[in-house]
């Protein structure tokens, strides 16, 4: 059995949703971030980063949202959450989804973690002030050159598509409006439909 540790508002709602669609067998268990549970022996014992998402599995733990969500599409094919045996298809889920880790979500990280990379009051301050102009250009930027249809990847529904869905999420509080995105406005409609995706935030609301 899958174990998967969560926290609320956090990109760990991608992989939850994805575990969802992949009709699998889990336990999901949530991480009380506001009361610092990442931080406690016991969750420090499955992920050391003190930061979610976790899933154990039977040939040990997983961390990273991508590396998570690769793991979930490859491991139960039948879900059909990525075009596993096409290795370049492959590789532009992967590549739309490292740009959701390692670009978007850094930006959104110097609103509130901007401690990670500075010390000063006033670097902190210009890191907030930059949040709103740097989310923007991202969503910008899959807007007009990432999001290729209905989906992320076009016709088919992919692990691309709850990990937009999660960055979504964070988009009025980091000052972007989504309506001035049709596109990606379009997509988070069509997500809010989807049974597994339902199903998770009335979880993570509990």
């Amino acid at each position: 059995m899958l174990e998967f540790y969560y926290g609320v508002g956090t990109c760990a709602l991608a992989s939850h949703i994805a575990l969802e669609e992949a009709g699998v067998q889990y336990n999901a268990h949530r991480v009380d971030m506001k009361a610092n549970q990442q931080n406690s022996p016991e969750y420090l014992a499955i992920n050391p980063k003190g930061r979610v998402p976790a899933l154990v599995t039977d040939q040990g733990v997983l961390t990273e949202t991508p590396a998570i969500l690769a793991y979930i599409a490859q491991t139960f094919p039948k879900a059909n959450l990525a075009p596993v045996n096409d290795p370049f298809a492959f590789a532009q889920v992967q590549s739309f989804n490292s740009y959701l880790c390692s670009s978007v979500h850094i930006a959104h990280s110097h609103k509130g973690r901007g401690a990670r990379w500075a010390s000063e009051e006033s670097s902190l301050e210009d890191m907030k002030r930059k949040v709103p102009e740097n989310m923007r250009a991202c969503v910008a930027m899959i807007e007009q050159n990432m999001l290729r249809g209905p989906w992320v990847m076009g016709e088919s529904y992919t692990i691309c598509d709850p990990y937009l869905f999660t960055i979504g999420n964070w988009a009025k509080a980091d000052g972007v409006d989504l309506a001035e995105f049709p596109k990606v406005s379009a997509h988070r409609e069509r997500m809010k439909e989807r049974p597994a995706v339902q199903k998770v935030l009335d979880r993570e609301k509990a």
